[in-house]
């Protein structure tokens, strides 16, 4: 009996603490919500192959004040992008493919220059290929399939195969002809076939904005500020998207939280994917010629078959990205997964998504310095230690004892600007102010204390670093218009 009684309490404890996890987590995104604007967020976590949160919140649709649900729907954007890496992993483990194939071996219409690019090289961006859209991201040519696909091949290369990475459509519009003649069907009819009906993803769907989509999350935009940056301004925008059907596996698919943990699950689980090795294929980085490696930014600084990926030797993960709203981010060795899926274009949930694995994983929360560069790890260790107020001092004993200690102008700017995301000010402050010292030459670094100090509402500080910051770079155009709001231009 005292046994039994210990198990039911046991259980009851358990169940408390991941309610209070997920009560958690459901504060953190809304408090992120809130801070960024963003009218509806959808959020699934997996855990140990067990979908252990799945919520939504805020708005779907402005327009008519309609509220997020559990089965709004979602444009994924290039999130996409997995979906078609996996079709093209099913090709290898049916033996129709290899990964380092030449896709000329595959289709017959290419420029000759083209021939040896592999398929590897077209999913991980690294193949220098020509872009089939445009700055604006419109097709090339008139529009039309036809005339996008003649005239990309008219262009030369942007750089030979494996040089560099460079995000690029050109080659999923390749994988899609591949699969299409491999598979003997239209790509988005394998893919419906071999992973959406397989795993059960009944609100999962290819379309677009131009499709009447029941329950759908339409996609909404700020307007950018003078810097170019997506930031919340006071108009609110409706976006209208149309992806081209040769287009649809780089940026076609809609879905919802629900629906891609199922699909998660059904991947890890040897249900979409029959062996192992195919996963570890799957998101393995891919090598540039150079022996390094290359991604989109500093936190998916890796490649993969259609995933980007977080390399780092704790908690690698991952993560697809879409049209700056969605994301899910896959940590193997964690054995967890985080879903976020919003309709603000802009919101970035990458950015965030560590931050929700941390409230199942508590040493990856930011506030415990997860994520940071090693240099600056080191050196906020020993800030917390001394005190931040002695930057300077313990910079120059930790440059003593180690002179390749250096951490960049960049990694200090950066930790700064997250410090004072984390309600820390005076640290902001003083990590700035250090970054300044360090590199006195550097307009940027005035720049960034003259703005943490204008928000900390030091205003006179604020100016003169400001004016410090346009001397070193008249055409500073963020001061100049910091120093005009405030009056001392």
């Amino acid at each position: 009996m005292k046994c039994l009684i210990a198990l039911v309490c046991s259980s009851l404890s358990l169940h408390a603490a991941a309610a209070n996890v997920s009560d958690e987590v459901t504060a953190f995104l809304k408090q992120t919500m809130q801070e960024q604007r963003i009218p509806a967020l959808q959020v699934a976590v997996i855990r140990h192959n067990q979908i252990v949160k799945l919520d939504a919140f805020g708005t779907a649709n402005v327009e008519n004040a309609v509220p997020a649900t559990r089965d709004s729907i979602f444009s994924i954007n290039s999130c996409t992008k997995a979906f078609t890496g996996v079709a093209i992993m099913q090709l290898v483990e049916a033996g129709k493919l290899g990964i380092d194939d030449p896709i000329s071996r595959y289709l017959d219409d290419l420029p000759e220059a083209w021939h040896a690019i592999t398929v590897k090289q077209v999913l991980t961006h690294v193949s220098g290929l020509p872009n089939i859209i445009d700055s604006k991201e419109n097709p090339i040519g008139d529009g039309s399939d036809a005339s996008a696909w003649a005239t990309v091949k008219t262009l030369p290369l942007e750089f030979p195969a494996g040089e560099r990475f460079k995000y690029n459509q050109t080659g999923y519009v390749i994988i899609g002809k591949i699969i299409d003649k491999l598979s003997g069907q239209p790509f988005a009819r394998f893919i419906e076939q071999r992973q959406f009906n397989v795993v059960g993803m009944p609100h999962t769907r290819f379309g677009d904005s131009s499709d009447v989509i029941p329950h759908s999350a339409g996609g909404y935009s700020y307007l950018r500020n003078d810097n170019g940056e997506w930031k919340p301004s006071d108009r609110l925008s409706a976006i209208y998207v149309t992806f081209p059907g040769y287009f649809r596996t780089a940026a076609g698919i809609l879905s919802n939280a629900d629906d891609i943990a199922h699909w998660l699950i059904a991947l890890q689980s040897g249900k979409l994917l029959k062996n192992k090795s195919s996963l570890d294929v799957l998101w393995a980085t891919v090598v540039l010629n150079d022996g390094k490696t290359g991604g989109m930014n500093a936190l998916l600084n890796g490649s993969a078959l259609g995933w980007p990926v977080t390399t780092r030797a704790e908690h690698p993960a991952a993560g697809p990205i879409g049209g700056m709203r969605s994301t899910f981010f896959v940590y193997p060795k964690d054995d967890l997964s985080v879903i976020l899926l919003t309709n603000l274009q802009g919101a970035n949930p990458e950015n965030f998504a560590d931050e929700v694995a941390a409230y199942y994983i508590p040493e990856m929360h930011a506030s415990n310095g997860f994520g940071l560069p090693p240099h600056i790890k080191t050196l906020r260790a020993a800030l917390l230690r001394q005190g931040f107020e002695h930057a300077a001092a313990v910079y120059a004993d930790l440059k003593t004892a180690n002179a390749a200690f250096h951490p960049s102008e960049e990694e200090i700017n950066d930790w700064a600007y997250l410090l004072f995301a984390q309600k820390q000010p005076k640290q902001s402050i003083a990590v700035l102010t250090l970054n300044t010292e360090l590199y006195p030459n550097s307009w940027n670094a005035f720049d960034s204390l003259g703005e943490i100090l204008q928000k900390a509402g030091d205003k006179t500080k604020a100016i003169e670093n400001y004016r410090r910051s346009l001397k070193l770079n008249p055409d500073n155009t963020n001061a100049t218009a910091h120093l005009k709001e405030m009056g001392a231009a």
